[in-house]
Order: C-alpha cells, then sequence, then structure tokens
C-alpha cells in the first residue's frame, strides 16, 4: 500500500557556509521529497544562514528526518520538522479590551489562522461572554498584588502544561510579566503595543497623542522578553492621520491597526515563518 503524501515545513539555522543548500536538498531529494516552497537568509552581520522549506513527499516522518540527520549534523543545525497548517496549541491572555481577542477568535474559527485555542486567561471577566461565544473556555483571576500576580502566573504555567501549549499571546493583557515567566517561555509569547511608547505611557494614551497632533498610528507585534516592551519585533503597522480625527477615532484607528498587527504575527509564528537571529527577527513571508 502506497504511503500518502505529507507536505512538511522545515527550518533550519546554523552557521552559514558553502553547501549547505546543495546538501539540504539532496536529502530531500534521497527521501522522495519534492520542494513547494523555500526560502533563504544569510546574516552578513552575525555568519548565520536561516531556511525554510515545504517540501512534500510519501516518506514516513521518520524516514524523512533520518534522511535528514546527517546533514543537520554535519552542519550543526537548529531544526524542526512539522506538517503544514498544522494548528498550533495557543493560550490568549486578556485584560478588558476586546478588539484584538475577538479578531484572533473569529479568524480561527474562519479558518483563517492555525491555531487551537484551548483556554482564555485573564485578570478581569470582561471578555467571559465574547470568548463564550466562539466556545472557548474562560478564566478569570484578579491580579491585585504580588501573591495574586504570583497565582496567575502560576495557573499560567499550569495550563501551559495541562494543554501542551505551543504559542501564548498577550491580547491587550494589561500586566507585566514577571522575569521568572518570561524566561520559562521566551521564544514562545507575542506581545502587542500601540505604537506611541515610549512617548506617550500610562492611561489614555491616544488622548495624549491626540493633544499633541500625531500625524502617524501604529503598532508592533514582538515577542516577550525581560526588556519591557523591547522584544524582537515581529510585525508593525502604520496609517497617517491627520488634525481632522478626534482623540475617539483615533482610538479606533489603533485598535484596528493592533488587532491586524498581531493576528499577522501570530500566523506567521503559527506557519513557522519567524525565526529569531539574537534581537532581531527572520521573517519568510
Amino acid at each position: 500500500m502506497t504511503t500518502p503524501s505529507t507536505h512538511w515545513v522545515l527550518s533550519f539555522v546554523c552557521a552559514d557556509q558553502p553547501g549547505i543548500v546543495h546538501a539540504v536538498s539532496g536529502a530531500i531529494v534521497t527521501a522522495g521529497g519534492n520542494i513547494t516552497e523555500s526560502q533563504q537568509f544569510s546574516n552578513e552581520d552575525t555568519g548565520r544562514f536561516f531556511m525554510r522549506l515545504q517540501v512534500e513527499t510519501n516518506a514516513s516522518r521518520d524516514d524523512f528526518e533520518n534522511a535528514l540527520r546527517p546533514v543537520t549534523e554535519k552542519y550543526a543545525m537548529s531544526w524542526s520538522v512539522d506538517v503544514v497548517g498544522r494548528p498550533l496549541r495557543t493560550l490568549v491572555l486578556v485584560s478588558t479590551a476586546a478588539h484584538c481577542l475577538n479578531d484572533l477568535l473569529f479568524r480561527q474559527r474562519a479558518g483563517q489562522l492555525p491555531v487551537e485555542t484551548p483556554l482564555v486567561l485573564s485578570n478581569h471577566n470582561d471578555l467571559a461572554d465574547l470568548a463564550g461565544f466562539y466556545g472557548i473556555p474562560f478564566e478569570a483571576h484578579p491580579v491585585t498584588d504580588a501573591a495574586s500576580k504570583a497565582a496567575f502566573e502560576s495557573r499560567v504555567l499550569a495550563a501551559v502544561e495541562e494543554h501542551d501549549i505551543e504559542l501564548i499571546v498577550l491580547a491587550r493583557y494589561m500586566q507585566i510579566l514577571s522575569p521568572e515567566l518570561c524566561a520559562t517561555l521566551a521564544g514562545r509569547v507575542i506581545n502587542i503595543h500601540h505604537s506611541f511608547l515610549p512617548g506617550f505611557k500610562g492611561a489614555n494614551p491616544y488622548k495624549q497623542a491626540h493633544a499633541r497632533g500625531v500625524k502617524l498610528i501604529g503598532a508592533t507585534a514582538h515577542f516577550v522578553t525581560t526588556d519591557l516592551d523591547e522584544g524582537p519585533i515581529i510585525e508593525q503597522n502604520v496609517v497617517r492621520v491627520d488634525h481632522s480625527r478626534t482623540a475617539r477615532e483615533l482610538v479606533a484607528i489603533g485598535q484596528d491597526e493592533e488587532s491586524r498587527t498581531l493576528t499577522q504575527a501570530v500566523k506567521w509564528f503559527a506557519e513557522d515563518r519567524v525565526l529569531l537571529d539574537g534581537q532581531r527577527t527572520i521573517i519568510f513571508r
């Protein structure tokens, strides 16, 4: 009986040197694979090589990985193999703002975002009905002091273990994660914030921006690190505004950009298109 064809996504990271593409391609041919998508990048600044491939083959996963292993060992590669389009198990953290959560869950249900969300955690109960509308379990655990913050973060780690979580999304979760949690979940947490930082901090940033007559509104999606809002950037968007816009209109425009930017970052991550290179990201669109 013929083994059904599987569509795999592969990523490779190693020191840049001659022969890598030839060797990888040869191993794929040995496994009977057909390359359907291929992207690569050599970073002259760091001397590192990055590659993302999509490959169709009738070989089993074990046979496919065994064909690749001599190449990955020769070039000391960090590498991964996964099925194209497999939904990524994703935990979403929220506070009271609904726009990012709504966009993520809508696009998940519409089949536009390859994620599976088994749980939404929040420090408020405001978005319970929204999560319920999409059929997603919701838990609220108030964060009011150091003890309750520690308890919330313990619940996050328990949920990661319980649901085998691969990605955590801060969909306007308005609490700073502890350095310990950031370190534990390094490379797996994506946050979104408006583009006014560090100029307009604290409450009502859009009101502050309106008062200053800003001409550009945008959003940044980035990995979470111990450096607040300074993790490697995944995606940014911007839209031009003018004096005719009210503060309320600026909020609506900004929320659209936040939703769009966060969802795009999550989509790229779920599709294995985001590779880390120190404080930068390599995005294979």
